[in-house]
């Protein structure tokens, strides 16, 4: 599979010219911006948050009782999910005020003996979505410092950061259309994104700025390469988000893993954005500097 896929990229990128192959990336970077800013204007976020970062209570029981059924028993409370995981339902309620809060608990423990219930005051997930853009933005200013310490050259260490950025906002994207909430849990794989990125266009980078050889035939040789590193983290995280999100389907004793069926989901939404920004959008740039007439001769050697 990584061969035939690193194939086709090859022969793409080979028969097209710099700007054919810049386009793409672009226009789905700039699509992905246009839902992030839709999202932000109309919903003060541009991803739907998560308890996590908003504040809430999520509550677990065992009952026989459809999620249909809960949402139509509790629709007097802000409840916002309800899904079925193995034997037990969650249920997500919004922020609520204390005495709404103590009714709401006073309710489920007085129909449902297995109960556990978990709360998130507003004040906290404001703090922690402060926190998240502080780390979001502290890894990307590293991550571009050490890439220009790496090349101390502006364009390839702008490719190389503008490559993690679309993946990242690629990713964001997806979350919002997917329905797929920021957790803590998903803000650790868009931030294991910068390094997934990295670690291709450094690959590339260095193969093209560094190594012997036409342009066209290192970009060749990073590329299988770098491919065959994506494809096996991409079977590694699709194994992993079947078995966390559909086990309980063949044995019932299972429940679903939300937590790593969130992580694996991002992760290859991102890994998908990583291979088209990386061996199109990057390898656009780094194929239009190195051919440039006065890098000639130093890259084409």
């Amino acid at each position: 599979m990584a061969t035939g896929l690193a194939e086709i990229l090859d022969n793409f990128v080979k028969s097209h010219d710099d700007r054919q192959l810049l386009a793409l990336p672009l226009a789905i970077l700039a699509v992905s911006l246009v839902i992030l800013l839709v999202s932000f204007v109309s919903t003060g976020s541009p991803v739907n948050l998560g308890m996590d970062f908003q504040g809430g209570t999520q509550i677990s029981i065992e009952t026989a009782n459809s999620p249909a059924v809960l949402e139509k028993m509790y629709s007097s409370y802000p409840i916002t999910d309800v899904r079925q995981t193995g034997s037990r339902v969650i249920m997500q309620f919004g922020v609520m005020d204390n005495k709404q809060q103590s009714q709401l608990e006073k309710d489920v423990m007085g129909n449902y003996s297995n109960v556990q219930i978990q709360q998130v005051g507003p004040t906290y997930g404001k703090d922690l979505q402060v926190q998240a853009m502080q780390a979001l933005g502290i890894s990307f200013i590293g991550m571009g410092i050490v890439v220009f310490l790496l090349f101390r050259t502006f364009v390839p260490s702008f490719a190389v950061i503008l490559s993690a950025f679309s993946d990242i906002v690629i990713a964001a994207a997806f979350m919002r259309v997917a329905g797929v909430e920021l957790s803590l849990g998903t803000l650790a794989a868009l931030l294991m994104l910068i390094g997934y990125s990295v670690d291709s266009d450094i690959l590339l980078t260095n193969r093209v700025i560094k190594r012997r050889g036409t342009v066209e035939e290192k970009v060749s040789r990073a590329m299988h390469t770098g491919i065959t590193m994506t494809t096996t983290t991409l079977a590694a995280l699709a194994s992993m988000y079947i078995i966390s999100t559909f086990s309980y389907l063949v044995i019932p004793s299972f429940t679903q893993i939300t937590l790593l069926s969130q992580i694996s989901i991002v992760l290859i939404a991102g890994l998908f954005a990583d291979i088209m920004n990386t061996w199109l959008l990057n390898t656009g740039i780094l194929r239009w500097y190195a051919m440039k007439p006065e890098f000639r001769g130093r890259y084409n050697r």
